[in-house]
């Protein structure tokens, strides 16, 4: 396998699996989003998508590899916020003041909308849901994703052996 394939399978791995790791985390867990989660994962199917091009694109390997680099890119924003995000829920600095919901509204009479709305959950963005080793979610995913961004275009970066 090629350097650059590597590289590309990496670029699809990470998001795919992060992403996965969050919806599960928010189905079964019961861990819903804010709205800086939200722009984690917002890059998170940026960098998807990139690397889903990045494999279409498999026969040119000029045009494979930038989108292999976007997606490490994006990869690497959702670690720079999820930096960001972790400081705001250690408060180490402030963050957004808005907070979010986990979007389920539902549909029907406005009197349906409204007990909806009362029942949803308010979730902040200082206040991590959830830690392990004292680490939040969003201190995972910026561990993870630096780390896998900077494996990424190392790989793409280093010179091949075959």
């Amino acid at each position: 396998m090629t350097q650059l394939a590597k590289a590309r399978l990496l670029a699809l791995l990470t998001p795919a699996l992060l992403l996965a790791g969050a919806y599960g985390s928010q189905i079964w867990g019961g861990l819903f989003p804010c709205e800086m989660c939200w722009w984690q994962r917002y890059a998170h199917f940026a960098a998807l998508a990139l690397a889903v091009l990045a494999f279409v694109a498999a026969r040119t390997p000029s045009a494979s590899r930038a989108l292999t680099v976007l997606a490490a890119l994006a990869i690497l924003l959702s670690g720079g916020i999820g930096v960001f995000h972790a400081g705001v829920e250690y408060h180490w600095w402030e963050g957004v003041t808005t907070c979010s919901t986990n979007g389920s509204l539902g549909s029907g009479s406005h009197a349906d909308m409204l007990r909806s709305l009362m029942a949803t959950p308010l979730i902040r963005c200082d206040q991590a849901q959830w830690t392990l080793f004292h680490v939040s979610l969003a201190g995972w995913n910026a561990l993870f994703s630096i780390t896998a961004a900077i494996l990424v275009l190392w790989l793409i970066a280093k010179p091949s052996t075959r």
